[in-house]
């Protein structure tokens, strides 16, 4: 392995489970608010569509990214990578529907792109696999 491989591995891991270890413990914390009240997020038109309260809404959102999280941490990475990536992007435009937060919104953004990145070191890494395996 050359170095520059090596680095990209060390980016890649790094990647794997900051994304994949934030994404689940942000979802664990939506049963606990330790972290922060999450429905203060909520925008007050989204608020007012749900069938279902704030609080109900917060623990299936919670869910989905203890989900998303584990697949980072997974052999699912790739698949996971996006679906983070995905899911930060819609929640950035939700926050910006509410009027506030702009500044969660610009670091969910960024945080959008680390898991593009993510997934794009996935990628690098099979074919490598691949090539070295043939």
């Amino acid at each position: 392995m050359t170095t520059a491989e090596r680095q990209l591995e060390t980016a890649w891991w790094t990647l794997r489970i900051a994304l994949g270890g934030a994404a689940f413990l942000a979802g664990l914390d939506k049963f606990f608010d330790l972290l922060t009240t999450w429905d203060m997020y909520l925008a007050p038109w989204a608020a007012g569509l749900l069938p279902v309260s704030s609080a109900t809404f917060f623990r299936l959102v919670g869910i989905v990214e203890m989900a998303a999280g584990a697949l980072v941490l997974s052999k699912l990475t790739r698949l996971g990578a996006y679906v983070v990536a995905a899911w930060l992007v819609a929640i950035a435009l939700q926050l910006v529907s509410t009027g506030m937060f702009y500044d969660l919104a610009v670091r969910d953004l960024v945080m959008a792109s680390a898991a593009f990145a993510l997934a794009k070191l996935s990628e690098w890494r099979a074919a490598r696999r691949s090539a070295v395996a043939a």
